[in-house]
């Protein structure tokens, strides 16, 4: 087995990396106290390409593998969690809108996604149902040849920014096959927005939707009515993977943090690092991301070579970002009064990576899908 990344990837590794350092991570804390994006951030997102990772190259497209969109969301999250999610959206909606849509959908659709003029959502979430997404209530009553949206989506990250929603809505009967996917345009008078005050990636715009008799027609169905929920539920299989790897940078880039104050930081007349009882942890914890991170890889190299990536996805979709915030709370405790200032940026990072414990799938949800390849779904819960 190979565990390097080929050359391109190293090369998509480091030019994140310097973008980040350079674009994202100087203006992490003054976006945090804002909450939202500076200006002009997701232009020069699309301008560096960050939204086109998994675009086909035959729509303006890099057609990067799903390693490499992993590698990308790692080395953004290590700077600031909050710019991964357009990144993170771009990735699993255009893999969704690629794998559903006619060839004149897709010219339309997909070009304006890779360059950054559309910044997209995934509108699955409603008050009343998240896991148990099969559930959806909002309607779409059938119009002519067409259909009118009525509802709320919740909790729908980037909210504040996204001009367009793969929104889910019911079309038929009870349950998941009674459930469409619509292409949306958000900037619109019918669409209204509220945006949520949250403990973390307060720069990220998670808000509410609210559609008030919202026109779609058939141009605007993603695959077959009635097949949306099972088209995104097969996305879920890498984009769990890649909040995996967002979870981790956030972990190691915090570790790296304490590691070097570890090093930097005398008492009683010496480094601290030389005391077992600060080494140890942090040894324990870079640990535990390595071997995350390796399950998250796989996940990823398992769907770019056409195999099934659900179980080493969803094992790391529960473990990842529980290491991560494990990894930052013990970096915010090496580095004692300077990690709990919020001048510096470990307990920021423990706000936002909180949140990854519950995007796309909480721990249980996660786990039902393992038990259910480990013990057959008549042995499971």
């Amino acid at each position: 087995m190979n565990f390097e990344f080929t050359g391109e990837q190293q090369e998509l590794a480091k030019r994140v990396r310097e973008f980040a350092a350079d674009r994202v991570a100087p203006y992490r804390h003054e976006s945090d106290v804002r909450r939202g994006y500076r200006a002009g951030l997701l232009a020069e997102m699309g301008e560096e390409g960050l939204f086109s990772l998994r675009v086909p190259e035959e729509y303006g497209g890099r057609g990067l593998d799903a390693v490499s969109a992993g590698i990308a969301l790692e080395e953004l999250a290590a700077a600031d969690l909050s710019v991964c999610y357009p990144v993170l959206n771009a990735a699993l909606i255009g893999g969704v809108l690629a794998a559903n849509g006619t060839p004149g959908q897709l010219a339309g659709w997909l070009p304006p996604i890779a360059t950054g003029e559309s910044i997209v959502a995934l509108c699955l979430t409603e008050p009343g149902h998240g896991t148990d997404a099969a559930s959806i209530e909002m309607r779409a009553e059938p119009d002519g040849d067409g259909w009118v949206l009525n509802g709320e989506k919740t909790s729908i990250m980037i909210a504040a920014y996204a001009t367009h929603g793969l929104v889910f809505a019911r079309t038929g009967e009870a349950g998941a096959h009674g459930i469409t996917a619509f292409y949306v345009r958000l900037d619109e008078a019918r669409v209204t927005r509220e945006v949520l005050s949250d403990l973390g990636c307060r720069s990220g715009g998670r808000g509410r939707l609210v559609f008030d008799d919202v026109r779609v027609g058939p141009r605007d169905v993603v695959g077959e009515p009635g097949l949306g929920f099972a088209a995104v539920m097969r996305g879920f299989g890498v984009s769990r993977a890649l909040i995996s790897l967002m979870a981790l940078g956030v972990g190691r880039a915090a570790l790296d943090e304490a590691v070097a104050h570890a090093g930097a930081r005398e008492a009683f007349g010496g480094p601290i690092g030389r005391f077992q009882g600060v080494a140890f942890p942090l040894v324990e914890h870079a640990t535990m991301l390595h071997a995350a991170r390796l399950v998250s890889y796989e996940a990823l190299w398992r769907a770019d070579n056409g195999m099934d990536p659900r179980v080493p996805s969803n094992m790391a979709k529960w473990w990842a970002p529980k290491a991560a915030m494990e990894a930052v709370h013990q970096s915010l405790l090496t580095m004692g009064h300077l990690g709990w200032s919020e001048d510096g940026p470990v307990a920021q990072r423990l706000r936002d990576v909180v949140g990854l414990q519950l995007a796309d799938g909480t721990a249980a949800a996660t786990k039902l899908v393992v038990a259910r390849k480990l013990l057959g779904r008549e042995n499971a819960p």
